[in-house]
């Protein structure tokens, strides 16, 4: 079953995914790594993966969690620049591969360039706004917010984050023991449950009263 695109639109998409060769990858592998060369984009399938930023100064930065019906990898193939972060599998993904230059002359043909293009643009902008409000919140709220903004999109069920405290701290730039702290008082809510490795969101439609209300708690 063919996921619907998320950012793009089924006639862009569906195209790329004909023209894909099926690559599975385990939970943990590395299906891009941030400074190689552009050599092909991944169509997400099925599976979950994250996205990180290793710094300069060797700090890592969680940059976002993506799931079915994405595109990988374009951006850099799009601007013909090694790649910009390493992605790798949270779960056993299904990806559809695609050459760049494939990639490129499907959206040539099908004047998809400039849709793509957009696209790029407001990730960017997206991920900007995202550092800007977090670097001005306390603890609660980055944390609220952030794994709200990690988990796959979803109803109002369970949402399984897939991350630990490591990671939601790599995405808003708090210790590991800051994050344990505030999710201990999540857990005390009702609004999430953790285990190793691994956040679930429980109650979604009141953790995004948390986030709404600004504060970590209600």
């Amino acid at each position: 079953m063919i996921p619907d695109p998320v950012g793009v639109s089924v006639r862009t998409w569906e195209p790329l995914v004909a023209a894909g060769v099926e690559r599975r990858f385990r939970a943990g592998d590395v299906l891009l790594r941030q400074g190689d060369p552009p050599q092909y984009v991944l169509l997400l399938m099925a599976g979950r993966v994250k996205a990180l930023l290793t710094l300069p100064d060797g700090e890592v930065l969680l940059l976002a969690v993506r799931g079915p019906g994405e595109l990988l990898g374009e951006i850099a193939v799009l601007g013909g620049e090694d790649r910009s972060a390493t992605v790798i599998a949270v779960d056993a993904c299904v990806t559809r591969v695609l050459a760049a230059d494939r990639f490129r002359a499907l959206l040539r043909s099908s004047g998809a360039e400039t849709e793509l293009l957009r696209r790029a643009m407001r990730r960017l902008r997206e991920g900007e706004a995202w550092r800007a409000e977090t670097a001005a919140l306390p603890a609660g709220p980055r944390v609220v917010r952030a794994l709200l903004r990690l988990a796959v999109p979803g109803g109002d069920g369970p949402l399984d984050v897939g991350l630990g405290q490591l990671e939601i701290g790599q995405a808003v730039g708090l210790s590991r023991g800051v994050v344990a702290a505030e999710l201990a008082h999540l857990r005390e809510l009702g609004v999430v449950s953790t285990e190793r490795g691994r956040t679930v969101i429980t109650d979604p439609p009141r953790l995004r009263a948390l986030a709404a209300s600004g504060r970590g708690s209600v």
